[in-house]
């Protein structure tokens, strides 16, 4: 299931990211990897407020949908 479809405040641990090695690379670089928690902070204009590792990152719901949990 992608990312996209957990309520906000909910703690989820990452499964699986799919897409192309370069889209996979950026996200691991940003703190997505498997088995890391990632919480829904909140949603603002058409992206996701993900906080992980103790920062809090927005990305768009695009990109968020390649993290499944």
């Amino acid at each position: 299931m992608p990312i996209t479809m957990v309520r906000k405040g909910e703690t989820v641990v990452v499964r699986r990211i799919t897409g192309s090695a370069s889209i996979r690379e950026h996200l691991a670089s940003l703190g997505f990897t498997i088995g890391s928690p990632v919480m829904i902070v909140c949603e603002v204009a058409g992206r996701l407020v993900l906080q992980i590792s103790g920062s809090q990152i927005a990305l768009e719901k695009s990109m968020a949908d390649r993290i499944l949990i």
